[in-house]
C-alpha cells in the first residue's frame, strides 16, 4: 500500500446526520454543513480526501424528523418520537452507503445519531455473519438511559442503547438484537460521568474497557489507544469509530455544547486516529458535536476536518 495514497481504490461515502435536538444547546445540527463547507490548507475536506487517493461520494443528509413544539417537561428522552424516527432514518441511510460498497464517513449532528448510525452499521455486518467492534472517543460515557438521565437529553444515551440498555424503541432500531458485544467495545477520554453511568459500566464489567483521562494521564495516550484497538480488533469484522469533539480539551476545540476541561490535546487526538488507521480494520468513521454557533473563528470545524484526514490515513511523513 502506498503510504501517501492510503485510499487508492477505495470510496468514502459521506453522509450528513444534522440532528441537533438531542443535545442541550442549539447548533450541532449545523455541524455537518460546517465540515462540508470548511476550507483549510487551501482546500475542502473532500479535496483533501481525494488527495489521499480516495474517491468521494456525497450521499447527502439522512432525513431528520424535526420537532414542531417544545418537549414535554416529563418526556425522557426529550423529543422521543422524533429521536427514534430520525435515528431509524439515519440507520437506513448508513446502510445504503455500505450497500454501495463505500466506507461511511458520518458527519454529525449531536451524538444521538450514533444510536441510529451504529445500529445500521452493526446490523449490516451481522447480516454477513461478521460481528464488529467499536471505539468510542468522548468526554462523556453516553451510558444513561431514559430511566437514569437527569436532563432527558438523548445525546447522553446512545452508547448504552447500542449495548442493549435503555428504552426498547431506541435499543430496537434495526431489530431487538444487541448491536455490539461488550467484549468488543472500548471508550477513550471519559472525564465526566454520572453516578448511574458508573454503576452500569461496573455492572457490565466494562471498567477495563474505559480509558479515562485519569488512566491516560497515568499510562500515556499511545498505550491506551493501543489497548483500545486490541479490544475492538478482537471482533472478526473490524470495528466502527465514533468521535465526539468534546473529547478534546476546550482550548483546542471550543465549538461544542458540553465542554469539559482537562481533555486530550490536539496532538493526542491525531495520534489516536493515526494509530486507529494504521491498525487497519476501521469500517466506518463518525464525528459529532461540532457546534458552529459556539465555535470561535471556525477552529473546531477545521480541527474536525483535520482529524477526519488522520482517521483516513493522512500522515506527517
Amino acid at each position: 500500500m502506498d503510504r501517501l495514497l492510503p485510499g487508492k481504490g477505495k470510496t468514502i461515502g459521506v453522509l450528513g446526520a444534522p440532528l441537533g435536538f438531542g443535545a442541550a444547546t442549539v447548533g450541532s445540527e449545523l455541524g455537518a454543513s460546517a465540515m462540508r463547507l470548511t476550507k483549510f490548507r487551501g482546500a475542502s475536506l473532500f479535496d483533501h480526501l481525494k488527495s489521499l487517493g480516495y474517491a468521494v461520494s456525497d450521499h447527502g443528509n439522512a432525513s431528520i424528523v424535526v420537532p414542531v413544539c417544545s418537549p414535554d417537561e416529563m418526556e425522557n428522552p426529550k423529543y422521543f418520537d422524533e429521536v427514534v424516527d430520525s435515528c431509524e432514518n439515519i440507520s437506513f441511510a448508513v446502510r445504503k452507503v455500505l450497500e454501495a460498497g463505500h466506507v461511511p464517513l458520518i458527519l454529525g449532528g449531536d451524538h444521538t445519531i450514533a444510536a441510529g448510525s451504529l445500529s445500521g452499521i452493526s446490523t449490516h455486518f451481522k447480516e454477513s455473519d461478521q460481528e464488529i467492534g467499536l471505539i468510542w472517543l468522548d468526554a462523556h460515557a453516553d451510558m444513561n438511559t431514559h430511566k437514569t438521565s437527569l436532563s432527558g437529553n438523548a445525546h447522553g444515551m446512545p452508547f448504552s442503547a447500542v449495548l442493549g440498555h435503555g428504552h426498547k424503541r431506541l435499543t430496537g432500531i434495526e431489530g431487538d438484537h444487541v448491536k455490539f458485544s461488550k467484549e468488543y467495545v472500548a471508550h477513550i477520554g471519559a472525564r465526566d460521568l454520572d453516578k448511574a453511568e458508573k454503576e452500569l459500566i461496573h455492572e457490565l464489567g466494562l471498567v477495563d474497557h474505559f480509558f479515562t483521562m485519569s488512566r491516560i494521564d497515568r499510562e500515556g495516550m499511545a498505550k491506551c489507544v493501543s489497548e483500545a484497538i486490541e479490544i475492538a480488533s478482537k471482533a472478526p469484522g473490524g470495528f466502527a469509530v465514533t468521535f465526539d469533539v468534546d473529547v478534546i480539551d476546550p482550548r483546542f476545540a471550543p465549538g461544542s455544547g458540553t465542554l469539559v476541561r482537562g481533555g486530550i490535546t490536539y496532538r493526542e487526538a491525531h495520534l489516536a486516529l493515526e494509530m486507529i488507521h494504521e491498525a487497519g480494520g476501521m469500517q466506518s468513521f463518525e464525528i459529532v458535536e461540532v457546534n458552529p454557533i459556539l465555535d470561535q473563528g471556525n477552529v473546531t470545524a477545521e480541527v474536525a476536518c483535520e482529524l477526519i484526514l488522520s482517521a483516513f490515513g493522512n500522515v506527517v511523513l
